[in-house]
C-alpha cells in the first residue's frame, strides 16, 4: 500500500517515512524529543557518534527528503546507498530506525523503477554481517570513505537479487509441480484453486 501511494506521488516524503514508523512502532511513531542514541567505545568509553538533537530532526529530515527525491546524475544504487547512511544516522525515531531505513530503501528502488515489486529487502544480509555493517557505517562517518560502504551494499544487493531470482524459479517449478499433479489425480481441478494456493499463504475454502 505505501508502495502504491509513493509511486502514484512520485516521491518518498517525511509524512510517508512516518507512516511507515507507525506500522513498525505504533507507540512511537513520531520523530524522537529526546536525545537520541550515543555510541562509544567499549574500552575507552569514548564517544564514538551522538545522534543529532531533536531540535534538528525536522530540519535535517526535509534534507533528507530532498536529497532522496531530486533527480541527478548519480546511479540510483549508489543513491539508495548513500541515503541510507544519512539515514540511519539522523537516527530520527526511537526506535525502529534500522527496519525503517530498510524499508526506505525498498521504496527507493520502486520509485527508481528497478524493482516492479517490493521483493528485494536486505534485512537478512544486514544482520547477517552486522559487525562489518556498523563498521562501515562509522567509517563513512569518521573517514568520509565512501568506498567500501557502497561496495558492501552493492554486493548485498547483487546476493539478495540472486537469491530471489532463484526462488522465483523454485517457485515456478513448483507451481507446475502442482498443477500436473492435481490434474491428473483429482477431478476438481481448478486453475483459479492453483492460483489460489500460490498467492496466499492460507486458502479457505
Amino acid at each position: 500500500m505505501v508502495g502504491e501511494k509513493v509511486k502514484s506521488s512520485g516521491g518518498i516524503s517525511c509524512n510517508t517515512i512516518i507512516e511507515i514508523q507507525k506500522f513498525i512502532e505504533p507507540k512511537k511513531q513520531d520523530f524522537r524529543k529526546l536525545p537520541g542514541t550515543v555510541l562509544r567505545n567499549t574500552v575507552t568509553n569514548k564517544v564514538i557518534y551522538q545522534t543529532p538533537s531533536p531540535e534538528k530532526l525536522p530540519e535535517l529530515m526535509k534534507q533528507f527528503e530532498n536529497f532522496l527525491n531530486t533527480k541527478n546524475s548519480m546511479d540510483s544504487l549508489i543513491k539508495m546507498a548513500v541515503s541510507h547512511v544519512y539515514f540511519e544516522s539522523i537516527h530520527p525515531f526511537y526506535d525502529g530506525n534500522g527496519r525503517t531505513g530498510r524499508i526506505i530503501n525498498i521504496l527507493y528502488l520502486l520509485l527508481s523503477n528497478l524493482l516492479e515489486s517490493p521483493i528485494l529487502y536486505l534485512s537478512h544480509y544486514i544482520l547477517k554481517s552486522r559487525l562489518k555493517y556498523y563498521s562501515l557505517l562509522q567509517q563513512v562517518r569518521d573517514q568520509e570513505d565512501w568506498t567500501d560502504w557502497i561496495i558492501y551494499m552493492l554486493e548485498g544487493i547483487s546476493i539478495k537479487s540472486q537469491q530471489k531470482k532463484d526462488l522465483v524459479k523454485k517457485i515456478e517449478i513448483l507451481f507446475k509441480e502442482y498443477k500436473n499433479r492435481i490434474r491428473e489425480n483429482y477431478k476438481f481441478y481448478s486453475h483459479d484453486l492453483i492460483n489460489s494456493i500460490f498467492s496466499y499463504p492460507y486458502t479457505k475454502g
